[in-house]
């Protein structure tokens, strides 16, 4: 048996709310970070407000132990001409270096999963960028990469 200091913390998933900001503020930018990104401040406020308007189809939460986040999540819920029901995009993932590996972002999918599945959405999807092995390992193990290459052009 674990001794309490060698115990792992238990892991909670929340929905994100009001007083959320400041710790999905770091997180935010921590995801950012890694992908080499710096979104507006405008931008990060107007998410932060879409977020938290229950009219809205985007939905965040954070993976918290005793106090710490994590790491966090968001996803929207989306029409789609292949389903009559909504699929269910997973926008962005997020777990803090120091906690990679210990399975929070496995449980952040499952979150979004559970969330779909209650929402009654047929899929979640998602995508990563193609130098994000460390993150395929976990998204091969509990998804199935569709085949599909993403293709953008910015709008001005």
């Amino acid at each position: 048996m674990a001794s309490e200091s060698t115990a792992r913390p238990q892991i909670q998933i929340k929905p994100l709310s009001e007083q959320d900001f400041a710790i999905w503020q770091l997180q935010w930018q921590g995801y950012q970070d890694f992908y080499e990104v710096q979104i507006p401040q405008a931008t990060r406020l107007v998410t932060w407000q879409r977020i938290l308007d229950p009219k809205e189809p985007i939905f965040g939460a954070l993976a918290m132990a005793d106090g710490e986040a994590l790491g966090l999540v968001h996803w929207i819920f989306q029409r789609t001409c292949w389903t009559v029901e909504d699929s269910c995009y997973l926008q962005d993932l997020y777990v803090s270096p120091q906690h990679r590996g210990s399975g929070v972002g496995r449980q952040l999918i499952e979150h979004v999963y559970a969330q779909a599945k209650a929402a009654g959405s047929s899929r979640v999807h998602w995508l990563t960028h193609e130098t994000n092995s460390t993150a395929m390992q976990l998204y091969d193990r509990i998804a199935q990469r569709s085949g599909f290459v993403q293709y953008r052009k910015q709008l001005d």
